[in-house]
């Protein structure tokens, strides 16, 4: 499947290094394709194309082949619409603030926790009465942005008898009963 490239986006592929560069309102990323894989620009979209003089397996030069178009479409995404995760923080007492890209979290530990994220990654807190904290991430790179929260949510993973911790915004986790009483 071709990727159609979205206009204000620009894509540079160095056909030495193997690097393909992409531009767009929300960003610059870059990635490099193994030489298994050729890519080209025709009729405002790209194709990649297996490259059957390189010497890998057969197989692994499919894996490559879809593995690299989603790695570029990802990125096209990301430089033209973006990308956004929104985390909710469900406990007593846990609250979560922002300094610029210095995340504050009181998870309920003896000490806050404090994380700082990449100037790539925008970071919005809003906490309100008588509501669970919302943490808002917003960034073009799909991976850094899906690293950050699988590492926040570590902090606090959801437990499924209370249902407290960190989960996405509109997660449901199973909950499971506790102890039952002792038979008679």
């Amino acid at each position: 499947m071709p990727i159609s490239i979205p206009s204000g986006v620009t894509i540079n592929f160095d056909e030495k290094s193997h690097i393909i560069t992409v531009k767009g309102p929300k960003g610059e990323l870059s990635q490099w394709i193994n030489p298994a894989i050729n890519v080209e620009e025709k009729d405002n979209a790209l194709h990649f194309t297996i490259n059957e003089d390189a010497p890998v397996v057969d197989r692994q030069k499919q894996a490559y082949h879809g593995l690299y178009r989603a790695l570029v479409n990802n990125m096209v995404v990301g430089v033209s619409e973006g990308y956004k995760k929104v985390m909710e923080l469900v406990g007593v007492g846990y609250r979560v603030s922002n300094q610029g890209n210095i995340i504050e979290f009181s998870l309920g530990y003896t000490h806050p926790i404090f994380i700082q994220v990449p100037d790539i990654v925008k970071v919005e807190t809003k906490s309100e009465r008588n509501q669970n904290p919302i943490l808002t991430l917003e960034s073009c790179d799909k991976q850094l942005l899906g690293l950050i929260c699988a590492k926040i949510r570590s902090f606090r993973m959801p437990e499924p008898y209370k249902g407290k911790g960190i989960l996405f915004k509109g997660e449901v986790i199973r909950r499971k009963s506790g102890k039952t009483a002792a038979a008679k």
